[in-house]
């Protein structure tokens, strides 16, 4: 009867047999990285670009108010690009014109900054090839109310901002002790005509008759005896 010994080494030439299914070491590791990779990020939207920035040299200007026009006395600078000799920082005179280099006298008063502007390069096309032309309001001095009378501070008030009567007077330092409160008097010339409109302070201050408590246009007077 042959024995056979556990412990003998296999005979030459033997191989264990793979076991089914089984994957190649290189396969297995090649396998795993994939597994481990990040998975590709969508692209990225590319930054926004930022505004270009103002021509250099442009001066400031004041906060306009939605219904304005030109008018006399009003500061105004007029930039042309790559033409500064035609540039010029102007005041619109009592006639309502303003005088340029080369361009002469150019009507402003009465026409919104963009019609001027318009204007302006009608008037420069006629030396230069497409000309680009900027307007600046600097200074509004054509839009002012006035009271006189029984005020603290009587004078002109420019109007910057929507201003009734009421709050003039109160800008104007409010009523003196004498004032004639329930007779106040606002004159408006407007087409060559002047036409005038009662103010009760009193019933005004107490919340009656608010129709009274108008919205003062440029050039009105109000009169507090």
């Amino acid at each position: 009867m042959m024995r056979v010994r556990l412990d003998a080494p296999p005979r030459s030439g033997f191989r264990m047999p793979l076991v089914a299914g089984a994957l190649p070491l290189t396969l297995l590791v090649g396998t795993a990285a994939a597994w481990t990779q990040t998975p590709p990020q969508p692209a990225q939207p590319p930054p926004p670009q930022a505004a270009p920035a103002p021509p250099p040299g442009l001066p400031k200007g004041v906060d306009l108010p939605t219904d304005y026009v030109v008018g006399p006395d009003d500061a105004l600078a007029v930039m042309f690009w790559r033409e500064k000799d035609l540039s010029a920082e102007v005041v619109v005179r009592p006639d309502g014109m303003i005088s340029l280099p080369l361009l002469n006298d150019i009507q402003a008063a009465g026409l919104s900054v963009e019609q001027l502007r318009q204007r302006v390069m009608e008037a420069a096309s006629r030396y230069v090839q497409d000309p680009s032309a900027t307007v600046v309001v600097k200074a509004i001095n054509s839009r002012n109310a006035f009271i006189t009378g029984m005020v603290a501070k009587p004078g002109p008030y420019p109007l910057t901002n929507a201003t009734t009567v009421m709050q003039l007077i109160a800008r104007a330092g409010g009523l003196l002790e004498y004032a004639n409160e329930s007779n106040i008097t606002i004159l408006r010339t407007d087409g060559g005509q002047t036409r005038s409109f009662k103010f009760n302070y009193k019933e005004v201050a107490e919340g009656k008759k608010l129709q009274q408590n108008i919205q003062l246009k440029p050039g009105d007077t109000v009169i507090v005896r």
